[in-house]
């Protein structure tokens, strides 16, 4: 992401959450911006096509297993200081000496990243970022957005995008005077951008069968991951949603023996 990205994606975002922090989000804002989000989409779709999908089945083709799962974990180890920053941000205090600790531990004994000895000592990855901390802090999300060439988003999430960038040690390298440097950083932004293309691969053939709108679906899957994320795993229960365990335990009152629980009903699905 360039500096000139970034300042407009904060300026944007500051404009906007002015004048949402405190107001409730209803469904005609989740996507306003509907018509203009379709057509970056399908940009981001042409350019992953004709470029980015063919380099990363090249580089899947190619690439050791052992070696791809290393460049991840490298990735992942950068990472985890927007995670201890966001941690502490966010006052959870006990998660970020855990994160820290995994932090040190990967970048020494696992060889900058290279290996995940932090998970195999019980500490497991754990994903924050500024986005998260403002939706912490009660910030609404926004209109969803579709950005050029990164995908989705939302104007809280770019706020913090931009602001997680500048967390990255690498940045502080980007303007190097030494060439070879600034070759690195450039290097491994590639690097990142086509290692995180391939990991999507074996995902995209159950999107494509499962989804009729692909862009309605990855819209709502990532508004629904981020409230997750958000609310580490326990997202408030909206009051107009249909819930189909509520309505079964409102009917168990009638007899009928035929009748069968969600979970049931589902496991016979996942028979057929």
């Amino acid at each position: 992401m360039s500096l000139l990205t970034r300042y407009i994606s904060m300026f944007i975002g500051l404009v906007w959450l002015g004048g949402l922090t405190g107001c409730a989000t209803t469904p005609q804002q989740i996507d306003p911006f509907e018509k203009f989000n379709r057509h970056v989409f399908a940009f981001n779709e042409d350019v992953d096509r004709a470029l980015l999908k063919p380099i990363a089945k090249t580089y899947k083709a190619i690439v050791p297993a052992p070696v791809n799962k290393g460049i991840g974990n490298f990735f992942s180890n950068l990472n985890d200081v927007v995670v201890v920053t966001n941690d502490i941000l966010q006052l959870k205090f006990k998660q970020a000496i855990l994160d820290a600790s995994r932090l040190l531990l990967n970048s020494t004994i696992g060889i900058f990243g290279l290996f995940d000895v932090a998970a195999q000592n019980d500490l497991p990855k754990n994903y924050e970022d500024f986005g998260q901390t403002l939706g912490y802090w009660g910030i609404k999300s926004g209109p969803y957005l579709i950005l050029p060439l990164f995908g989705p988003s939302t104007i809280r999430d770019t706020l913090g995008w931009g602001v997680d960038t500048w967390l990255d040690p690498r940045v502080y390298y980007a303007n190097s005077e030494h060439a070879n440097v600034r070759n690195f950083v450039i290097s491994t932004n590639v690097l990142k951008t086509v290692d995180g293309r391939a990991r999507l691969l074996d995902m995209e053939q159950i999107l494509e069968t499962a989804a009729l709108d692909k862009y309605s679906y990855l819209r709502n899957a990532y508004l629904q991951r981020r409230e997750y994320l958000v609310y580490d795993g326990n997202p408030p229960k909206k009051e107009d949603a249909f819930d189909l365990d509520d309505l079964f335990d409102d009917l168990k009152e009638t007899p009928n023996e035929s009748m069968q629980s969600p979970a049931e009903i589902g496991e016979e699905v996942d028979i057929l």
